[in-house]
């Protein structure tokens, strides 16, 4: 591995500039290095911690990446890292296909008309600078596709499966261009881009047009069509219009173009856009909620779409091109995750996760209306018909919506017994990802071990209810989110079952921004805080993200360059008041993020020991945005729930 030389104000580990030898980092004085982790301030994890820990940490999951002819190929995890696998039958054992130290949970099937193999994206440390590869199914063997060092993403296969789009920085690391690859490694520069984060979302039916899009922020994308031919860029929606652009994909006769956005709506709706006439007919007028994803069939006759309604997913299959909607099967309540057709049309699988239960593969026989389980993951011995389903609420907050108090969105995981009950308020990151009740079992132990509730708020600024609501925290509102905890505080205060005197935020990204901005504002309300690669300061995090993700994040929290934007992302940075953060804090971070820059845990914790606050820090040093490789995340959570223990329920 390579270090970058860095400067750690504390001097808590030095790191010798990259060289062959790839030497190891020396590790100061005050400090412990256990593995790849660099660990200051926690103390030793009892034995019993992580015994009982263990259980609920060795659970699984499997995610459908594609289907190979009656088979499936699944990312699921066997040892210390997710692993792609083949599954030939339902509930069939899982053949591993991939075997690396390094984590591969992305995956692109090629159509039937390829199944030689397949193409799947791995990077090193979790630098996310992705390189693609090619397995051959007939030998097991790996071919790398790239250069090896730059970023590539989205694959996506041509009808024909001769060839592959996909996107990548190769040319400058900033600009996000097309290319377009063959299986002889024949490369073609489809488009060179300029400004935005641009995706190739389908192929035409005889492969001479691209659909792709570009991203400026989550309200802001364009539609466009790209002739292969000439290169001619064709926008297929008013530019002047802004609006969020979702998913494409083309018909089956490639007559028109099928897209979700929230063109004059609040949610994403899925419209058809007529490419002869441009007409547009919006299909889902009359729900209330967001179209989260669609698939049509390879035939055209099918096509399928997930509903987000209050987080929760609802599956519908239309007979095109009638839109008549099929019965289906029942599903159990959960959230559902990568739609895809097999080969010949009559199945549609995807990933279910359920509260109570980790994410799974299943598929529907269409005709036979027939609910076929194929991966039945471990959930470390625990019965989960005992482990706890969240409750939504909803709680008042400071401002109002037509005269009435504006209401926040949350789910609560409450312990047995009457309480009251310490309280973990578990923050989202993005800022415009959902807390949706997905199966945790951090959560569950939280709540079953610790008898501590843990809430999880869809503070303003969340997307899932509407882009009125998502716009709410944007540039000089940031801070109203924070009001919203210090709402829902407030709603704490006033439940019998609930401890408003014991409470902790605990947040990643830019959830761990509002873990600091709360202990900031609510600092004699709280009992401590846990971040994980969080932001400290706004300035210095647009500053040292990585370039081709610096304007996406400007059209978020605001454009430092502008003085009067900076002086307020300086205001509200919690770097510029620590002498406001008077509780305990831990702190998690990866050495490779790309998104969050270690310097920024550096920061806020340096400041902190300065001001002899009581703090954690695990700095995993083969880890990117977050921790995916499981000896460093038990390791974390381990100590996590040391740390609730010491400073929580003591």
């Amino acid at each position: 591995m390579n270090y970058s030389l860095i400067a750690l104000g504390i001097s808590l580990i030095t790191i010798l500039s990259s060289c062959a030898s790839s030497p190891e980092p020396v590790v100061a004085a005050g400090t412990q290095q256990i593995g790849n982790l660099v660990i200051r301030g926690v103390p030793e994890i009892p034995a019993a911690v992580s015994t009982r820990l263990g259980q609920y940490r060795n659970t699984r999951s499997a995610f459908l990446s594609g289907w190979v002819n009656d088979a499936i190929v699944v990312a699921t995890r066997f040892a210390d890292t997710t692993q792609l696998h083949r599954v030939a039958r339902p509930l069939g054992a899982r053949e591993q296909v991939t075997f690396f130290a390094e984590p591969v949970s992305r995956a692109y099937v090629p159509p039937a008309s390829n199944d030689a193999g397949l193409i799947y994206a791995r990077d090193v440390g979790g630098g996310e600078f992705y390189q693609l590869f090619w397995l051959d199914w007939k030998t097991g063997s790996s071919k790398l596709l790239t250069d090896g060092k730059s970023r590539y993403s989205g694959v996506n296969w041509s009808n024909g499966g001769d060839r592959f789009a996909y996107t990548t920085t190769e040319r400058n690391a900033r600009n996000w261009d097309i290319h377009i690859q063959d299986m002889a490694g024949n490369r073609q520069i489809a488009l060179e881009t300029t400004v935005g984060a641009w995706a190739v979302e389908d192929w035409a039916p005889d492969d001479t047009r691209l659909l792709v899009t570009q991203y400026i922020s989550i309200n802001e994308s364009y539609a466009f069509e790209l002739n292969l031919a000439d290169g001619k860029l064709t926008a297929l929606l008013d530019t002047a219009i802004t609006a969020a652009i979702g998913a494409m994909a083309y018909s089956g006769d490639g007559s028109g173009v099928y897209f979700t956005s929230d063109i004059g709506a609040e949610f994403m709706r899925l419209h058809y856009l007529d490419l002869a006439s441009d007409r547009i007919d919006v299909l889902t007028a009359d729900v209330p909620w967001d179209v989260e994803s669609f698939e049509l069939a390879d035939d055209g006759r099918l096509l399928a779409l997930s509903l987000n309604e209050d987080g929760v997913s609802r599956l519908v299959v239309w007979r095109m091109p009638e839109r008549v909607p099929l019965a289906l099967p029942e599903l159990p309540a959960g959230i559902i995750g990568a739609l895809r057709f097999s080969p010949d049309s009559h199945k549609l699988g995807f990933s279910l996760n359920q509260a109570s239960s980790p994410t799974d593969v299943y598929s529907i026989d269409i005709a036979a209306r027939k609910l076929t389980r194929w991966t039945r993951s471990e959930v470390g011995g625990l019965d989960t018909a005992n482990l706890v389903e969240p409750q939504l609420i909803r709680y008042p907050t400071f401002d109002t919506v037509n005269g009435a108090a504006r209401e926040i969105p949350a789910y609560i995981y409450r312990p047995a017994g009457s309480g009251p009950h310490p309280v973990v308020i578990s923050i989202h990151g993005g800022p415009e990802g959902q807390y949706r009740p997905r199966f945790s079992s951090t959560y569950q132990y939280l709540v079953k071990e610790l008898g501590i509730a843990v809430i999880a708020p869809n503070v303003r600024g969340s997307s899932g209810y509407g882009k009125s609501y998502l716009k709410l925290d944007n540039g000089f509102l940031r801070e109203d989110s924070v009001k919203d905890i210090g709402a829902l505080l407030d709603w704490i205060a006033d439940e019998q079952d609930l401890d408003p005197q014991r409470v902790v935020v605990m947040g990643g990204s830019y959830g761990g921004y509002m873990v600091l901005a709360s202990m900031v504002h609510y600092a004699d309300r709280l009992a401590a805080g846990i971040e994980r690669v969080g932001i400290s300061n706004f300035v210095t995090f647009l500053r040292n993200t990585q370039d081709y993700r610096r304007d996406l994040r400007r059209a978020e929290y605001g454009d430092e360059r502008d003085p009067k934007m900076r002086a307020h992302l300086e205001n509200i940075s919690p770097l510029n008041h620590v002498d406001k953060i008077t509780k305990p804090l831990m702190i998690s971070q990866g050495f490779n993020d790309p998104r969050v820059p270690v310097s920024e845990s550096e920061q806020i914790l340096n400041a902190m020991q300065q001001a002899n606050v009581p703090v954690w820090y695990v700095l995993a040093l083969n880890e990117g945005h977050g921790f995916r490789k499981k000896v460093n995340s038990d390791y974390n959570a381990a100590a996590t729930v040391l740390f609730l223990e010491r400073f929580l329920l003591q």
